[in-house]
């Protein structure tokens, strides 16, 4: 193995893009597993992608703030959309999710279909490109994340079904440009997924554990293997879910009410 690519110049700020999505994604997942709309993560970014993409089919500089105004537009307006489907047709609104989803891929894909590199960006778009993070970047994204966080362990329990779908919108919005739409589902649903059962604090502090080592293990191995690091820290994340769901699985689980 070449333990020369593990350069931590590159891998430092990666990793710390990571630990910030890992942040505002762990809680926010606990609450979509909780609401039974695993897919909206999927559905939102997608839609903030594709408003990412129609800026740029305009010409507009990739990471301006035009750009960035486009992204949350549209991630706000699928929010607010999918806010009324919930009330309006709560049995169904998981395939209204999925119905979303592929509308705003297959959207993401016609607006690319003259573009010579369109591939690759939906490439890019999917998988991410975290290696590319550098510190100046993730400024910005540390004050959105800063926000996020203090609304939602402030004010959560009180923000109702709109807040919610507001906050989840700026986040994944976010989110999907910093680590791609495939990490961003990874990380609000495997977590949460893998510590079902635990409660409160515990299951708060594996949760976070979990993201944490998967984002560095997976930046890791990616780094030796020469592997694409989104693709890879996705599975990092799975393997380690399985991992402590097994290891759940033997524990005994806490008195009192079992969170979903």
């Amino acid at each position: 193995m070449n333990w020369s690519v593990l350069d931590v110049s590159i891998l430092g700020p990666a990793f710390l893009a990571g630990l910030l999505v890992v942040s505002t994604h762990v809680p926010l997942g606990r609450e979509v597993l909780r609401r039974g709309i695993i897919f909206i993560d999927l559905a939102v970014a997608q839609v903030a992608g594709l408003g990412v993409t129609i800026a740029s089919t305009l010409g507009w500089a990739h990471h301006g703030w035009a750009v960035q105004i486009s992204a949350v537009v549209a991630a706000l307006l699928a929010a607010g959309l999918l806010n009324v489907t919930e009330r309006a047709w709560p049995r169904i609104q998981e395939a209204l999710i999925g119905a979303m989803f592929v509308l705003a891929a297959t959207a993401s894909i016609l607006f690319l279909s003259g573009n010579p590199h369109g591939g690759e960006y939906l490439k890019d778009l999917l998988v991410g490109q975290i290696l590319w993070v550098n510190l100046s970047t993730l400024w910005p994204i540390l004050i959105v994340y800063a926000a996020v966080l203090a609304t939602w362990f402030g004010f959560g329990d009180r923000i109702g079904p709109i807040g919610f779908y507001a906050v989840f919108a700026v986040t994944v919005t976010a989110s999907v440009q910093l680590v791609g739409v495939y990490l961003v589902f990874a990380t609000l649903i495997m977590p949460a997924l893998s510590t079902r059962g635990w409660t409160g604090g515990r299951r708060l502090a594996f949760s976070y554990l979990l993201g944490a080592a998967g984002y560095g293990l997976g930046l890791v191995v990616s780094g030796l293997a020469d592997l694409p690091s989104g693709a890879v820290i996705v599975w990092t994340l799975a393997v380690l879910g399985v991992l402590t769901a097994s290891v759940r699985g033997k524990m005994p689980l806490p008195r009192g009410p079992v969170e979903s």
